[in-house]
């Protein structure tokens, strides 16, 4: 009898260990990925500048947004530049 009660406090023990080592896993990814959001928003926002800059025409940055909105960031950058390339061609 006493070995059985030692064995469940045993389980218990470990089944709480164990958790407990699941929930800081959980924590600690919970920050890395709050951490690439808020790296991912600050990537995004620094752009919004360079689009009123670049942009002649309301059309090229409502473009601009649309496609940093759902294409992302490197797309947007993308299409940033050919707006300069062509903007240096027609001058």
């Amino acid at each position: 009898m006493h070995l059985t009660v030692d064995n469940d406090i045993q389980h218990r023990e470990s089944s709480l260990t164990k958790a407990l080592r699941q929930i800081q896993q959980l924590k600690s990814k919970l920050a890395e990925l709050e951490q690439q959001h808020q790296d991912y928003v600050r990537s995004q926002q620094e752009l919004i500048p360079a689009i009123a800059d670049i942009c002649i025409s309301s059309v090229q940055e409502i473009e601009a947004l649309r496609i940093l909105i759902y294409k992302g960031e490197a797309e947007c950058r993308r299409y940033l530049r050919s707006l300069l390339v062509n903007q240096r061609k027609a001058s």
